[in-house]
């Protein structure tokens, strides 16, 4: 990947203000582990951005929890915006998908498209929902489903909105 490498280095000099590191894909799976605290925004290819956004979720309590997004910056293209686990066959029809993650890309879309108020009503109502095991799927250790769970977030956001 010299590619990627070469233009991270060019990126990084002509922002000399944003303090920037390179580490080996092990190392920095390793630090995901024992310092997540040390690290604030990681630049990564796919394939490895991939990895380490499912290991820092697992980390965090489930691969359900984490949005992602894929921002063009001059919004010249669109933007993606997505959570980060996969189509999870293992539970497909289960009724106990996370919702979480897709619920807070959603979050992170309206922040983008300039909704500030509207993002943090649905950031305020996940994290309502992630403090009760009645709005929390089996992932997290709850007894919701995807339906209730997702149910009972768009029922805060309603009577914040409205409050």
């Amino acid at each position: 990947m010299p590619l990627w490498d070469e233009v991270c280095l060019e990126v990084a000099t002509r922002h000399p203000e944003v303090e920037f590191s390179k580490y080996h894909i092990d190392a920095l799976a390793a630090r995901f582990v024992t310092a997540p605290d040390s690290l604030d925004v990681v630049v990564a290819s796919n394939l490895f951005g991939d990895i380490l956004s499912d290991l820092g979720a697992a980390l965090a309590g489930s691969l359900g929890i984490a949005p992602s997004a894929n921002i063009d910056p001059t919004r010249t293209h669109p933007s993606m915006f997505e959570p980060v686990h996969g189509s999870a066959p293992d539970i497909a029809g289960k009724g106990i998908a996370n919702p979480f993650g897709a619920i807070w890309a959603g979050a992170m879309m309206l922040e983008h498209l300039g909704c500030r108020q509207e993002a943090a009503l649905v950031l305020d109502a996940l994290d309502w929902a992630s403090g009760r095991p009645e709005t929390r799927t089996p992932d997290l250790g709850g007894g919701g489903t995807t339906a209730t769970v997702a149910e009972a977030i768009a029922a805060r956001i309603r009577s914040s909105y409205h409050s």
